[in-house]
């Protein structure tokens, strides 16, 4: 397995253990963080990772935010909804050091997603000292646009000023995805997150929309069903909208600045 499928890999895996934490929480549910929010980690606990250490995950439990044997370049792809090849002068430690970090955030309540990346962008900053800026450099990318027939999305019925949001669950193998409010620009970077390239929107679709995906994950190794179809034939049937390989100057992280922090 590339380097990129193991990143895809473990943000497929983050989508299981996301919807098995939802229904584990159902009982006794937290009142989510205000969606405008702008939480940071209280207290996080860093640690490298046992080398022999075979589990690999970012869990959300709640209040509680965990990563376990993830290297630098897993987390920061994560943080940024970006891909490995996205990352510029890295140094070598990015992939042969793997870490755990567990805190929980600085305010009551429960963070979602964007939040969950947020703080992860914000802890990268203070305690690995992280720099970067932003280039352009030509990659192999995934475009996506309009499949023939046109879009099958719906205009978001939320207020405007409403933020967006995505939710998900499992579907026995399958995977099922909720977005709210959300532009083509947010639906290609989570596209990202379960891909081996980036994604660029070339839809020219304005506006906000609420629409659902149903697929089933390439990497759970189940086969497609007619009814959770593999992620590519879902966005064309489901969403009317098609991913296309190619490649094309796209956005990437230049690293100016990190450290590996001190252990606590």
């Amino acid at each position: 397995m590339t380097a990129a499928r193991r990143t895809a890999h473990a943000f497929a895996v983050l989508l299981s253990t996301l919807a098995a934490c939802a229904q584990e929480n159902a009982a006794r549910p937290l009142i989510p963080i205000a969606p405008a929010a702008d939480p940071a980690f209280e207290v996080a606990v860093i640690k490298p990772a046992d080398p022999d250490d075979r589990n690999q995950g970012f869990r959300l439990n709640g209040r509680r935010i965990s990563i376990e044997n993830n290297s630098m370049t897993n987390i920061i792809c994560f943080a940024y909804s970006i891909q490995k090849n996205q990352i510029v002068n890295a140094p070598s430690w990015f992939d042969e050091q793997a870490w755990n970090i567990d805190g929980v955030p600085d305010m009551e309540g429960a963070p979602n997603w964007r939040q969950y990346r947020q703080m992860l962008q914000k802890l990268l900053s203070t305690r690995f000292g992280l720099v970067m800026h932003h280039d352009k450099r030509e990659l192999s990318v995934y475009t996506i646009g309009v499949a023939k027939g046109g879009p099958k999305l719906e205009k978001s019925k939320s207020g405007p000023d409403a933020l967006s949001d995505q939710s998900g669950h499992g579907v026995g193998t399958a995977q099922s995805m909720k977005f709210t409010n959300d532009n083509m620009t947010d639906f290609a970077q989570f596209l990202q997150l379960m891909l081996d390239r980036p994604v660029i929107d070339q839809t020219s679709l304005p506006g906000r929309y609420d629409f659902a995906l149903l697929w089933t994950p390439d990497a759970m190794h189940h086969a497609p069903t007619d009814t959770a179809p593999e992620l590519f034939t879902a966005v064309q049937e489901q969403l009317g909208l098609k991913l296309t390989a190619t490649r094309a100057p796209t956005d990437v992280f230049v690293i100016d600045a990190v450290t590996q922090p001190t252990p606590n």
